[in-house]
């Protein structure tokens, strides 16, 4: 059976993916304080306080002891700074299914192209390591920055979910559900992610 719980350590020559440890709270923390709108699309929203981001935290942990999710700190390698955070989660080895989410990025790093680069490797490494025959993608249907960038690395628009979450403001949440699938990575996606970025 495979595990989650391993040193997974994916990089290029712009990104480095990093297993998430204590000593990136603090620049976790610093964009919770200083960018809180970051997460306005979110189901959990660490934006405003130390506290909430230690609850986010928290619960990345206890999935990722569950062995279904494994989220990366993002480091900008041309700074040595952590841009963000992304997370393989939902992961189902049985079923050979993951989700990519959780993902966000300082307000400098947004539109740069770094997020490609890190989907090009989370999406590498689970359909060519891993060997999983579906990754998953959801969004806020109001998160039309996030639907477009979904769409431009190659996700396919699968259908909506109505209502079907509760945001951290009482309000609903419908959500569109995107996917790529191992057959389209191999007969295409990939090569196009990478011709976009190189």
């Amino acid at each position: 059976m495979l595990l989650v719980n391993e040193n997974i350590i994916l990089q290029n020559d712009v990104v480095q993916l990093l297993p998430y440890n204590n000593t990136h709270f603090n620049a976790y923390v610093k964009y919770a304080l200083t960018e809180p709108n970051t997460w306005q699309y979110s189901m959990h929203n660490p934006g405003g306080s130390a506290t909430a981001m230690q609850e986010y935290v928290n619960f990345a942990k206890k999935e990722y002891n569950e062995n279904t999710s494994y989220t990366f700190t993002v480091l900008h390698k041309a700074t040595n700074t952590i841009a963000g955070c992304t997370r393989l989660y939902d992961i189902n080895f049985a079923n050979s299914v993951a989700t990519i989410g959780y993902t966000w990025y300082g307000e400098k790093y947004r539109r740069t192209g770094l997020n490609r680069h890190c989907k090009l490797l989370l999406l590498s490494y689970a359909f060519e390591v891993w060997q999983l025959q579906r990754v998953e993608f959801r969004a806020d249907v109001n998160n039309t920055a996030s639907i477009a960038a979904m769409k431009a690395i190659g996700c396919t628009e699968e259908g909506i979910l109505r209502s079907h979450a509760t945001l951290p403001n009482a309000l609903r949440r419908t959500s569109m559900v995107l996917s790529i699938l191992k057959t389209e990575w191999e007969n295409g996606v990939k090569i196009r992610l990478m011709e976009k970025i190189y």
